[in-house]
């Protein structure tokens, strides 16, 4: 029996959000979501995709072991359980790979070694990316383990775009330079955005707006990112749900000098409490727009604020690519928020960009065109996928071995 089957891993903090997938056609055949993992409220939902029927458990789940071991019994319940020869390989999604991983890479002793290596640059997510890989091990320890990198689709940043403007030897002694996040989402959607205008990647360029609670840009020349908003960590960028992106450094010494804040306080400060919801007080940006709509002047203020710093990066990639044949939002509020594709565009028309008002206003599942017909430049939805971009990868590493 040929194993065409690929089970996705996004492993949290607290949480694992899986799916299996088979390769033949890239079709879901379950998906889930584990939360709150280590409480006594943990909750499991399940969904097998064929049958549409979803099923819940609650109740303690202890750590990433039970959890792990919880899905396999779902997964079982539906017969898609982890001993399937089917299975080729599980795909973890690992956030930071560093320079050392630009390719999709099985997840041996001394990748796990490096991953943890890498823990100081992104303490929150690493750890429990590498949790969720020994964990599949010790349930699977036959089948391969794939550590897919949301870094890998930036390396191919020239050294320009790459480095920060600081002593290169003390750069280099901690591994200080620009890395950028959401890479699977780039890389898929870029492509994606190619195929809605019958091009090839590599005869497109664009630029990626993966706008959720995290969010970024990319400048993406021929297939390959050349620039990107996120840097040694997803604080850096666009303004976010939570987090500040772009700020003067010398703000943090201020805070400290001035306002007697610690180290562990500003971390705080500036990723759990800043962004949308340090402007105003929500970080739903369909929360924001009904405060617009009744005119509160502070939800405004965040909106104008979130749209001028991601205008100001759509200009800024223009000028880096040279030539934009589309800029593409994705991800939740890209994806469905039609004011913010709006306004990001506005005063843009000199660049070739613009938006139907009646295309933009029509919500839909799959991508699509809300430019003028002939407009210079498309303007696209093109809802992200980064599972199928995660198992893809996966697969086309281990599928030809199985």
């Amino acid at each position: 029996m040929t194993a065409n089957r690929v089970l996705v891993l996004n492993s949290g903090s607290s949480s694992v959000k899986y799916q299996l997938l088979d390769m033949r056609d890239n079709s879901r055949l379950a998906m889930g979501l584990v939360e709150r993992i280590g409480e006594e409220t943990s909750r499991l939902k399940h969904t097998h995709v064929g049958s549409g029927d979803s099923r819940e458990r609650t109740g303690p789940i202890a750590d990433h072991e039970a959890a792990l071991k919880a899905v396999a019994e779902e997964l079982a319940a539906d017969g898609l359980g982890l001993d399937s020869p089917e299975l080729a390989a599980i795909g973890h999604r690992v956030v930071h790979g560093g320079q050392s991983f630009t390719h999709p890479t099985v997840a041996d002793d001394a990748v796990l070694a490096e991953i943890e290596r890498l823990i100081p640059v992104a303490p929150l997510h690493n750890p429990a990316n590498l949790t969720g890989i020994r964990t599949a091990r010790a349930l699977r320890p036959d089948l391969p383990q794939v550590a897919v990198f949301d870094t890998a689709f930036h390396t191919t940043m020239p050294e320009s775009a790459a480095r920060y403007a600081i002593d290169v030897e003390t750069a280099d002694a901690h591994r200080i330079r620009r890395y950028g996040f959401h890479g699977t989402s780039h890389a898929y959607v870029s492509r994606a955005t190619a195929e809605l205008l019958g091009k090839a990647p590599e005869d497109v360029n664009v630029i990626v707006l993966h706008l959720g609670n995290g969010a970024s840009a990319s400048a993406v020349e021929g297939g390959r990112c050349v620039d990107t908003s996120m840097g040694l960590t997803p604080l850096e960028g666009l303004v976010m749900g939570t987090r500040s992106g772009d700020m003067d450094p010398a703000v943090i010494f201020h805070l400290m000098r001035v306002g007697g804040m610690s180290t562990d306080e500003i971390d705080t400060l500036l990723n759990k409490k800043s962004g949308l919801i340090g402007l105003c007080g929500d970080n739903d940006m369909r929360e924001i727009r009904r405060r617009i709509d009744e005119g509160d002047e502070r939800a405004k203020l965040a909106f104008d604020i979130y749209i001028h710093r991601l205008k100001k990066y759509i200009g800024a990639y223009y000028a880096v690519l040279g030539r934009v044949d589309a800029v593409a939002f994705t991800a939740g509020v890209g994806e469905n928020a039609a004011p913010v594709r709006e306004a990001a565009v506005a005063g843009l028309e000199g660049l070739g960009l613009a938006v139907d008002g009646e295309l933009n206003a029509v919500r839909g599942d799959g991508p699509r065109l809300i430019s003028p017909a002939g407009a210079r430049v498309a303007v696209a939805v093109v809802p992200t996928d980064e599972e199928l971009e995660i198992a893809a990868q996966t697969y086309a590493l281990v599928g030809k071995n199985t």
